[in-house]
């Protein structure tokens, strides 16, 4: 079957402040030293499918941005542009009806684009795997992260154990049937799901026939599909941008990981290893550059005096530092944020109050 690639795109990576900007969010910077996050994530996926086949869907304001920085990878009408932000049950769907109603139905690679992957020959090898799964069973297919400590900050998948099916033709890779989606654990469950060997990092993946998505929609979100159904009898006609507009912002917010995966009842997992790391918040950027002796991972012009296991991003200044030890410091333009590492996740409450004080020169 035909493959298309489809990156999700369109969040504002607020915990990445002051970075990460409304005009320029995570997924538009270049955080690897390599490129931006989003062509990263494009480049990737040519390695399994043609690049005319790859969609990207982001919001009504950051598409032209990301048209221009994505010029000569992808063709530009397949950057879909959401009138609001609706979440990923709808995200996904319009990708899917989009397909479905333009291009025929076939296998859609679902993405992230806020992800770091190491080895992108396993990354291919996985999702060339889940794309075989999903043209011979009808399933819908994840991909489970083999873990590699307790991590308290994803979710996780319960494999059934006695489930085990080699893929034909994937590269030795196996699937597992879905016993059941589990919430970011405590530490001590976490430990006990490392240890047990049948969980998973839930990665966020998903691979699957556009067909298979709508019809699962179509039942277990009825009242999503409804509107989904709407925009898809008017696209490619003259009034596809007005139904966009108006029906768009009136889907139901729901995410795929609840409003499908948790309830449907033909889910298949296929573990797999890629040095995947979700980079989700500042403290991450320690896992996309090498580290010095002293543990610190530095961007730009540093000069590090008795520091150790911080992380210092500079732009267009020197930053020194004394002293500090599991520590952020970032400087953006016109604005420094410095916090320590452990609460990395607090970062996204700085752009909730400039927004409630009305500061938004700094968004």
């Amino acid at each position: 079957m035909k493959r298309y690639g489809v990156v999700m795109a369109g969040g504002g990576g607020t915990r990445f402040w002051p970075l990460s900007r409304a005009e320029r969010p995570k997924q538009l910077l270049n955080l690897s030293g390599k490129d931006l996050m989003v062509n990263e994530t494009l480049e990737r996926l040519t390695g399994c499918m043609e690049r005319d086949d790859l969609f990207i869907v982001t919001n009504v304001t950051q598409a032209p941005l990301m048209a221009e920085e994505t010029e000569g990878r992808m063709q530009k009408d397949h950057i879909l542009a959401e009138p609001a932000a609706r979440n990923t049950s709808a995200c996904i769907g319009y990708a899917a009806m989009e397909i479905v109603k333009k291009y025929g139905d076939g296998i859609m690679v679902i993405v992230p684009s806020d992800h770091f992957i190491k080895d992108t020959k396993g990354f291919s090898d996985t999702i060339d795997a889940a794309i075989k799964a999903a043209e011979e069973t009808d399933a819908l297919i994840t991909i489970g992260i083999e873990p590699t400590y307790p991590a308290t900050g994803y979710g996780y998948i319960r494999a059934e154990e006695e489930s085990e099916k080699e893929i034909a033709g994937g590269h030795g890779k196996k699937s597992h049937k879905v016993a059941e989606f589990v919430e970011k654990p405590a530490l001590d469950v976490a430990k006990e799901y490392v240890a047990a060997g049948n969980y998973y990092w839930n990665s966020g993946m998903f691979v699957w026939k556009a067909s298979t998505i709508l019809s699962y929609m179509e039942k277990l979100l009825p009242d999503v599909y409804a509107c989904l159904d709407k925009i898809g009898n008017a696209l490619g006609t003259d009034k596809e941008q007005q139904i966009l507009d108006e029906v768009y912002p009136t889907i139901p917010k729901i995410s795929i990981d609840y409003g499908i995966m948790e309830r449907a009842d033909n889910i298949l997992v296929i573990p797999s290893s890629f040095g995947w790391n979700d980079i989700g918040s500042l403290d991450m950027l320690s896992l996309m550059k090498e580290a010095d002796e002293s543990g610190n991972a530095s961007y730009g012009e540093t000069l590090l005096l008795d520091t150790k296991d911080s992380i210092v991003y500079g732009t267009d200044k020197l930053i020194a530092t004394i002293g500090l030890k599991d520590m952020i410091v970032v400087q953006a333009k016109d604005a420094i944020l410095i916090c320590p590492k452990d609460r990395a996740q607090e970062v996204k409450d700085v752009v909730e109050t400039l927004k409630a004080e009305g500061r938004d020169s700094y968004l």
